[in-house]
């Protein structure tokens, strides 16, 4: 009788590939959190102090958002029970919306569940096979990713690079022509010209997509976010532009809206397969965001403090030693770049930070270009100038521990950490 063996199956691969990123450090690993008050988390059991979280305004925990969500579950109930065009779309859902337009003054706003399914269903409901992107080399991955599934043609520009990206535009045919880029972006922390974007996009009729998911909350008067920091909204709002902020940032809560022309709003209403072929944001979110958006409007101290921990946290560590390849990108937003270099040396930041009690995350490819990798320094008007000083002090004391390496294995001697960092 023959035997037949069968094929190795692909399958049988992934322990194998597991183990090729972790030989790489690329592996990464979730943390088992727990609130413990301000700015510190319980991290896998463990006290730490957390620059990790994107809740720049430090109202995730505000007990009035707690309030509003808890008295909304006696009239809404938990879920929204089904998608917004069958039987989702809640009174609460409904004036959010209004509100966000009004917020960020401009004429109609979509509240969507989550961030990254807004630009993934977006992007594919304004263009298609025939049209063109052009979207930003640092563009975060949510538009990447509705990009391509949208089978338009793809024109990536270097990041920033505006003069390219009007040399693109000015060649380009296309009868449909979208620009995606992010505001701030994410982790580099620098916010794009948005005027001179806008600009070319007008000149050439494009419409914009700008994610401003870090921007929202923070910047503008009153925290009305990156377009309104550029006087872009009211009355100088151009039809050309669509505006995206996230709702689970700097707004405390979960989920996302986009906003921008009336006529833009309904189409996308009607076409966005992620918004129409999903059940609903539960609408005790919608009421804690309403309650989130008032306490924005109002939060010009918060807003002040948090310039103060980053302007803190700059001058901080422009003092570090030069001679260790470490730069901080150019930021003045919330979130603050430590480029590392190799994977093995931010893993190795993060766990001597971790060590001396704080929580920073490295960040690595393909996140970040390869030979970037960094520590992503996230910081909150939860953070106080003690809670700066002490991450300074941390990363102070493995700047010297490198120094001390990099002298040892310069002089051919066989280096040991002291005891007190091991």
């Amino acid at each position: 009788m023959t035997v037949v063996h069968a094929a190795p199956s692909w399958l049988d691969e992934i322990p194998s590939r597991l183990t090729e990123l972790d030989r790489a450090h690329l592996l990464r690993r979730r943390r088992v959190v727990l609130p413990a008050g301000g700015a510190r988390m319980l991290v896998d059991g463990t006290p730490m102090l957390a620059f990790c979280s994107n809740d720049y305004l430090g109202l995730a925990h505000h007990p009035a958002l707690a309030e509003a969500a808890r008295e909304a579950t006696y009239t809404f109930g938990v879920g929204a029970g089904g998608s917004p065009l069958v039987s989702g779309h809640s009174a609460a859902n409904d004036a959010l919306e209004h509100e966000l337009a009004a917020f960020v003054q401009l004429p109609r706003a979509l509240y969507f569940y989550a961030g990254y399914a807004t630009n993934t269903g977006i992007i594919p409901a304004l263009v298609g096979d025939g049209d063109a992107i052009f979207s930003d080399a640092l563009n975060h991955a949510c538009l990447i990713d509705g990009a391509r599934l949208s089978r338009a043609t793809i024109h990536r520009y270097p990041h920033a690079d505006l003069a390219a990206l009007g040399v693109a535009l000015a060649a380009s045919t296309a009868r449909r022509k979208l620009v995606i880029s992010d505001a701030v972006f994410s982790m580099d922390g620098d916010l794009i010209d948005i005027p001179a974007l806008l600009s070319l996009c007008e000149r050439y009729d494009a419409l914009l997509l700008l994610d401003d998911a870090h921007g929202f909350g923070v910047l503008g008067p009153q925290g009305r976010g990156s377009l309104a920091h550029a006087g872009l909204t009211g009355t100088a709002a151009s039809r050309h532009v669509l505006y995206m902020a996230t709702l689970g940032k700097a707004a405390g809560v979960a989920g996302a809206f986009v906003a921008g022309d009336a006529a833009l709003i309904e189409w996308l209403l009607q076409k966005t397969r992620t918004y129409i072929f999903a059940t609903a944001a539960p609408p005790l979110l919608a009421s804690a965001l309403r309650k989130s958006l008032a306490l924005i409007a109002a939060a010009d101290d918060l807003r002040h403090a948090l310039h103060q921990r980053i302007a803190q946290l700059r001058d901080g560590l422009a003092t570090l030693p030069t001679g260790l390849g470490w730069h901080l990108l150019p930021s003045s937003t919330a979130v603050q770049a430590l480029v590392i270099g190799s994977n093995e040396a931010a893993l190795a930041a993060m766990e001597s930070l971790r060590q001396q009690g704080l929580w920073v995350p490295a960040i690595r490819p393909p996140t970040v270009p390869t030979g970037t990798a960094r520590l992503r320094i996230a910081l909150s008007a939860a953070h106080t100038a003690a809670d700066v000083d002490q991450l300074l002090s941390a990363l102070a004391a493995h700047a010297a521990d490198c120094t001390a390496t990099s002298r040892q294995k310069a002089a051919g001697t066989q280096w040991a950490p002291a005891a007190d960092t091991v």
